[in-house]
């Protein structure tokens, strides 16, 4: 069985996406890309996350043709595909109906920058038009909307989490939810008051030197 430390990271990112609250039984999906193979590696249709298995994780190349696994793959990996297509640097999709995320896309409202969390994702968390799931329409309403932000709502549906690797997808869709759940809450309460322009540059370059200089 190939691809080892791919299939496992999906088992795990699966179960972590159960435990965080950010999808329930078998909903959403995960993928990783293997550039050298040029081969991505998906979560199994309909099976829960908890029962997935490494060799449920389906192998398959860009086009939509399975190359490893006896399991039927995420109805979903034309979402998946069309990104590693397009885009080198995205080594990672994760797609999940959590609750926040998806009330939000229920609405088919985009979220404003009220937290500076978002400058690391986009400057406002976009919903694209209502696409039916597992179509080609969904997976280029997703490309389109997306553009350069690395996550957004998919109407009606739940959300879409991109990265240059499963930890950082799982970071991007973290707080997505996480983003959606405050402006809820705040919403409650009254307007939600979001960042200026000025404000949000200032944040996005702040980013640039977070975390532990790099070796």
């Amino acid at each position: 069985m190939d691809y080892i430390e791919e299939r496992n990271k999906i088992v795990e990112f699966g179960k972590k996406l159960v435990d965080e609250h950010l999808t329930t039984g078998t909903g959403g999906n995960l993928s990783i890309f293997v550039p050298e193979s040029k081969v991505m590696l998906i979560s199994p249709s309909g099976i829960d996350y908890y029962e997935t298995k490494p060799e449920d994780v389906v192998v398959m190349d860009l086009d939509g043709n399975i190359l490893e696994g006896d399991r039927k793959p995420s109805s979903e990996f034309e979402m998946h595909s069309i990104f590693y297509k397009n885009n080198p640097e995205i080594k990672s999709v994760i797609h999940s109906h959590a609750d926040f995320a998806t009330a939000m896309a229920c609405l088919n409202k985009d979220v404003p920058p009220i937290h500076y969390v978002v400058a690391d994702l986009c400057k406002t968390l976009k919903c694209t038009n209502y696409k039916i799931y597992g179509s080609h329409d969904i997976a280029v309403e997703a490309y389109k909307t997306m553009g350069e932000d690395h996550g957004i709502l998919l109407a009606n549906h739940g959300l879409l989490a991109i990265g240059n690797s499963i930890e950082s997808a799982m970071g991007n869709a973290r707080n997505i939810e996480f983003l959606c759940k405050l402006y809820i809450y705040a919403s409650a309460v009254g307007t939600p008051v979001p960042l200026n322009e000025k404000q949000m540059n200032e944040v996005a370059k702040k980013f640039t030197t977070y975390g532990q200089p790099k070796k």
